[in-house]
C-alpha cells in the first residue's frame, strides 16, 4: 500500500452517487460498499491505480473501502458525502439526496468501470455479494475484527507477479506523492 495514500473523499461520493443513481437512488449500505470496493479492486488490477485511493480491510462480511464505510456509519461531518448522500435509514439503506451536477473527478473510464460493475452486479442482493468477496484471495475472516488488505494483497490475488506488482506499488507511490503536493498537503 502507498505509504503516502490520501483518500479522496469528494471523488468517493461521486463513485458512491453513480451507483445509487443506477440503483434509482437507495440501496443497503452493505451493497454500496461491497460495488465501491470491487470498482476500486478492479481498477487497481487493471490500470495499476484504484478510483477513491481508500485502505481496505476484511471484515466479517468481506472487504471493505475502510473510509468509505467511516462515511457511512460514524456521525462525523462529511462536506461532500453528506450534501448527496442520507445517513443509514432504519432499513441501513442510504439514499442520494442531491445527484452531483457533474461527475468531473471521475474520468470517463473509471464511470464506465463503475456502470460495468454495476451490471455485472448490481441485481444482486447484498448477502449474495457478501458470499462473493468471501470468495476473494484477498479476503482473509478476521473472525470479528478487522484485517487490513494491501495492495500488494489485491495485486497477487489478481495474478500480477512479483515484478509487476513493484512495479505498481512504486507508481502508486509517486502518484500519491504527487496528489499530497497538488492537495497542499505535502
Amino acid at each position: 500500500m502507498a505509504s503516502d495514500f490520501q483518500f479522496d473523499e469528494a471523488k468517493t461520493t461521486q463513485a458512491a452517487c453513480l451507483l445509487l443513481k443506477l440503483r434509482h437512488g437507495r440501496m443497503h449500505y452493505l451493497k454500496l460498499l461491497k460495488l465501491l470496493y470491487l470498482a476500486d479492486r478492479e481498477a487497481l488490477l487493471r490500470w495499476g491505480i484504484p478510483i477513491t485511493w481508500d485502505q481496505y480491510v476484511s471484515m466479517d462480511n468481506g472487504p471493505v473501502p475502510s473510509q468509505a464505510y467511516n462515511l457511512v456509519v460514524e456521525d462525523i461531518p462529511k462536506p461532500n458525502w453528506n450534501r448527496h448522500i442520507s445517513p443509514p435509514m432504519g432499513d441501513y439503506e442510504v439514499e442520494l439526496i442531491n445527484s452531483p451536477a457533474e461527475t468531473n473527478l471521475l474520468s470517463r473510464a473509471e464511470e464506465n468501470l463503475i456502470q460495468e460493475i454495476y451490471q455485472e452486479y448490481g441485481a444482486w442482493n447484498r448477502w449474495q455479494l457478501v458470499d462473493m468477496v468471501h470468495s476473494l484471495p484477498e479476503w482473509r475472516n478476521p473472525h470479528g475484527s478487522t484485517i487490513p488488505i494491501t495492495h500488494r494483497d489485491i495485486l497477487q490475488a489478481g495474478g500480477n507477479s512479483g515484478p509487476e506488482i513493484q512495479d505498481i506499488l512504486t507508481e502508486l507511490d509517486a502518484a500519491a506523492k504527487g496528489r499530497k503536493i497538488l492537495s497542499g498537503t505535502a
